[in-house]
């Protein structure tokens, strides 16, 4: 299953009360502007298809070219952690991915940092780009106010016609900043869950002490 692409979409935004009357589209792009400012994030994301297969994926990154990451597949124990800075990636797999990518079995200890050039990430190998796309689309509908681990948001619901079998809900803080909180897809073909936190928190993204660097042994 391909790695499903975060859907993201500023100022002070209204509380639900009775003086807000935004349309969905609205609410989306105010959210779309705040999220666009941020210096910092942490993006948290569960997906799964219809037989319980799936991923987890959390990244903390500046937007721009410096971000960390870790990606666990639920279905083979695979994972990668990941630390970009620029053009160049850390990356640290665990024998569970080494054994699936290179479908070979693997002896010793395989938990070690390999420094290798961003470029050569693979679709679907469980890396990712810091910079995001927190851009709407589709038809947005406004829903229902809810709360979200306690903050009060807003709730707007999202079809395409391109995405014929589910529908998106994003949800958008309705105190302080209109931070988008968390969207959730449900569809016949998998279901995902994303969470937005740690908004403009200090962010130390850093090279690990050692590594193994691929191009300097000739094997990049």
């Amino acid at each position: 299953m391909a790695v499903l692409a975060c859907l993201l979409v500023t100022g002070c935004t209204q509380s639900d009360g009775g003086g807000d009357e935004r349309s969905g589209q609205e609410i989306l792009d105010e959210a779309h502007k705040t999220m666009s400012g941020l210096t910092s994030v942490t993006v948290e994301g569960t997906t799964t298809n219809p037989e319980g297969k799936g991923f987890t994926a959390r990244i903390t990154t500046d937007l721009h070219n410096r971000c960390t990451s870790k990606v666990t597949w639920s279905w083979n124990d695979a994972a990668i952690e990941q630390i970009r800075i620029g053009e160049t990636d850390y990356v640290r797999p665990n024998r569970a991915y080494i054994e699936w990518w290179s479908d070979k079995s693997m002896d010793g200890d395989q938990d070690r940092w390999i420094k290798t050039p961003a470029s050569k990430a693979e679709p679907g190998d469980g890396l990712a780009d810091c910079p995001r796309d927190f851009s709407s689309f589709g038809t947005a509908k406004r829903g229902e106010p809810t709360e979200i681990d306690g903050t009060p948001a807003i709730s707007v619901i999202v079809t395409d016609k391109s995405v014929k079998t589910g529908k998106y809900t994003f949800y958008v803080a309705t105190e302080g900043k209109p931070y988008l909180l968390k969207v959730v897809y449900n569809g016949s073909d998998f279901r995902t869950t994303t969470t937005y936190s740690a908004f403009d928190k200090p962010l130390d993204v850093k090279p690990p002490a050692k590594v193994l660097d691929t191009e300097a042994l000739g094997l990049s």
